[in-house]
């Protein structure tokens, strides 16, 4: 996908395998499956012989598990991450998972959300003696649950769960049992699997496919799963909340052949485009989506319209991640050497250009320019998110209001910005109603809240959006 040069990007992914002699190599495979959530760092813990030890690096998964390296991971359990950096920043401090050892055993800790009242805690906590090695706010999660004087383990990650406001993930790995949480409103996806014996846990359902386990079933919103040699408990830390999902990973942050709480994320953005040409028909010869997040949307929109799709433009998938330069200027060069318009397709030709988002709408101004360069007569660009107005403090970094392009702007002020000859966002009942979840019940519900400013839960005082905006 183009996360990376249109300004929205998912903070991470996690994997955790319990019971399989070869953990590591498994655990590898899970997070190169899970790379799109994550390419800045990745990282490793094994738990072996009652002790646990670990791996991590800067970069891709390849990059950092190179030849040797997993061979001295060995243990019949491991927990694996994968990071973007938002609000924690960046740095290998921060790369997860994150190993605390102490006298009374070790724990290693895999993140994916936000925590909205970190700044709070963190400062609590060291007005009560807490030093922090890390930046993140993962590390605030640790150091509540060394801190409480609840009888066993299982309470203390209790009581510290119950601490934490906004979206979290949790992968905790111990000598002894991996444990799983999900926030009581489920921002963020996380999976249950089976491979023979063994239990996977992860943040897409792709990442079992790759390594040959089933799935069973995903963590409940509030859930706390402890796997051990006994099996799967489940246990509650809080009351289940209205569901709160976040809409982005259906459109773009999962892998299409990902399921997010039981909905194929591919039929999915293949029903958003059908859902868009009803709402936004178009008069032109093609339709083509940026790749790779938008090409279901595109196929979708094709199909419902009648206007044939072709492949205009080509994403070169070994140019480096353009989100690391540190100007405008060499972000959008970027975009240039990451996408190529296919002249012989869009030459002469009316296109509708799909795509699944607008941020700041820079990278929405270069892709339209360079397919009227490549020949386009007319671009017609389609939407298939309701215009982003507000920033996310719960693990995506969009960044103020005010760069967000559609907070002042109407959608004929956007659209001259880009310099397209149309523009429409889909509604936001079209988008819930394509995707399947239009029944905003307890069950059913999605975040909305970049697109309306309703935000599901408390902000804390010093919560901050993420702000790595591209």
């Amino acid at each position: 996908m183009l996360a990376e040069i249109k300004g929205l990007n998912e903070e991470c992914g996690i994997f955790g395998i319990w019971g399989h002699e070869d953990a590591a190599r498994l655990t590898y495979y899970g997070l190169h499956s899970l790379q799109h959530r994550g390419q800045e760092g990745a990282g490793i813990v094994v738990a072996h012989n009652g002790s646990l030890s670990g791996h991590k690096g800067l970069g891709l998964v390849t990059d950092v598990f190179q030849s040797g390296t997993l061979d001295a991971l060995k243990g019949a359990a491991a927990i694996g991450h994968v990071r973007y950096s938002t609000a924690g920043g960046g740095g290998y401090e921060n790369v997860q998972p994150l190993l605390f050892r102490s006298q009374t055993g070790a724990m290693a800790l895999a993140h994916n959300g936000n925590l909205t009242n970190a700044i709070e805690l963190k400062l609590a906590l060291e007005g009560q003696g807490s030093i922090f090695q890390t930046t993140s706010d993962t590390e605030v999660f640790a150091h509540l649950i060394r801190r409480s004087q609840a009888p066993t383990f299982v309470e203390q990650m209790k009581e510290a769960l119950s601490q934490i406001e906004g979206a979290f993930a949790f992968l905790l790995l111990t000598e002894k049992a991996l444990y799983a949480a999900l926030d009581p409103h489920g921002f963020r996806p996380l999976s249950l699997g089976r491979l023979g014996s063994a239990y996977v846990v992860a943040s897409e359902t792709c990442a079992f496919d790759v390594i040959g386990a089933t799935y069973e079933r995903e963590v409940a919103p509030g859930e706390l799963l402890i796997i051990s040699r006994e099996g799967v408990r489940s246990e509650r830390f809080a009351s289940r909340q209205p569901r709160s999902i976040c809409s982005m990973e259906y459109i773009y942050f999962a892998r299409p052949d990902s399921h997010v709480d039981g909905i194929n994320v591919h039929t999915a953005r293949k029903n958003l485009g059908k859902r868009l040409a009803l709402e936004a028909p178009a008069e032109a010869d093609i339709v083509t989506g940026v790749p790779d997040s938008s090409i279901s949307v595109a196929i979708g929109y094709a199909e419902a319209s009648g206007i044939p799709y072709e492949l205009g433009l080509i994403k070169n998938r070994y140019v480096g991640r353009t989100f690391i330069q540190p100007s405008q200027a060499l972000r959008e060069q970027g975009v240039k050497m990451k996408l190529s318009p296919v002249r012989g397709v869009v030459a002469g030709k009316r296109v509708v250009m799909v795509d699944d988002s607008i941020v700041r709408g820079t990278t929405s101004r270069r892709i339209v320019s360079m397919l009227r360069e490549a020949g386009a007569v007319e671009v017609h660009v389609r939407i298939s998110a309701p215009p982003i107005t507000h920033p996310c403090f719960y693990g995506i970094d969009t960044s103020s209001k005010e760069e967000l392009i559609a907070a002042n702007r109407t959608v004929e002020e956007i659209r001259r910005l880009i310099g397209a000859d149309s523009l429409a966002f889909i509604s936001q009942e079209g988008m819930l109603e394509a995707i399947g979840r239009p029944d905003v019940s307890p069950e059913r519900g999605q975040c909305l809240a970049c697109f309306t400013g309703q935000y599901p839960t408390r902000l804390g005082q010093t919560a901050r959006p993420c702000l790595t905006m591209k």
